[in-house]
C-alpha cells in the first residue's frame, strides 16, 4: 500500500480519481511522465465548462426543496487530512434532515446506470465534506444537464467509501512507484484519448 503525509499538500485531485476510473494509464502519462493532456482542446471538456460557466452564474439563491436543501454553498474546495485528495464540488447542499450532501452538475445525459467515475467522484466529496463541516453524509446528487436537469441520488455507504479509498491507495502506487499499469478493458476508450499515440495498446 502506497503512503502519503498529511502535512503535506493532498497530492491528487477528484479528476484524477475518475480519470485513473477511464483508464489507469492516465495517471502514468499525466504524474510518471508529466506529460499534459491539453484537455482544453477537446470539444466535450470545452462545452461541459462552458455549462459549468452558465450553471454557477444562474439562479444562484435557488435551493432544492424537493430534496429538502436548507441552504448551500457553491463552487467549494476541499481537502483532507485523512486522504491525499482535493477538489473543487459545484455545491454543498445542507439538508432539513441534519445531513450534508454533494451536488455536481454534469453536461451529459442521464443514463439507465450511473457512471462508475461520477459515483466515485460524489463519495469522494462526501467524505470531504462531512470531515470538513462535520456534519453527516449519506448520499450525494448528480444534475445532468443534458437531461433537463434530472438528478440523480449516490448513496455514499461504508462499502462505498472503501472503495473510494482502494482506488485512491491505487492510484498513489502508480505514481510513487512509477509503474506501468494495464489499460482500461474497452478499448472504445481509446477513441477520445488523449495519449492514445504514446500507449502501446
Amino acid at each position: 500500500m502506497a503512503s502519503w503525509s498529511s502535512e503535506g499538500p493532498a497530492s491528487l485531485t477528484v479528476t484524477d480519481v475518475m480519470e485513473y476510473l477511464f483508464c489507469p494509464r492516465f495517471i502514468y502519462f499525466l504524474h510518471c511522465l508529466e506529460i499534459p493532456q491539453h484537455e482544453e482542446k477537446r470539444s466535450k471538456v470545452r462545452i461541459g465548462r462552458e455549462a459549468h460557466h452558465a450553471r454557477e452564474t444562474t439562479n444562484i439563491s435557488y435551493l432544492r426543496h424537493d430534496l429538502g436543501v436548507q441552504r448551500k454553498e457553491a463552487g467549494v474546495y476541499l481537502t483532507s487530512e485523512h486522504l491525499p485528495v482535493r477538489g473543487i464540488v459545484d455545491e454543498v447542499l445542507f439538508l432539513d434532515d441534519g445531513t450534508a450532501a454533494p451536488l455536481d452538475y454534469k453536461f451529459a445525459e442521464d443514463k439507465d446506470t450511473l457512471f462508475r467515475t461520477h459515483r466515485f467522484q460524489s463519495v469522494l466529496y462526501g467524505m470531504m465534506i462531512e470531515e470538513r463541516y462535520e456534519v453527516p453524509v449519506k448520499r450525494g446528487y448528480l444534475c445532468y444537464l443534458r437531461s433537463n436537469n434530472a438528478v440523480r441520488e449516490v448513496p455514499i455507504t461504508p462499502k462505498a467509501r472503501a472503495d473510494a479509498e482502494s482506488v485512491v491507495d491505487a492510484i498513489l502506487e502508480i505514481t510513487e512507484y512509477g509503474y506501468y499499469p494495464r489499460a482500461a478493458a474497452s478499448r472504445r476508450r481509446c477513441i477520445d484519448c488523449c495519449y492514445r499515440h504514446l500507449c502501446d495498446r
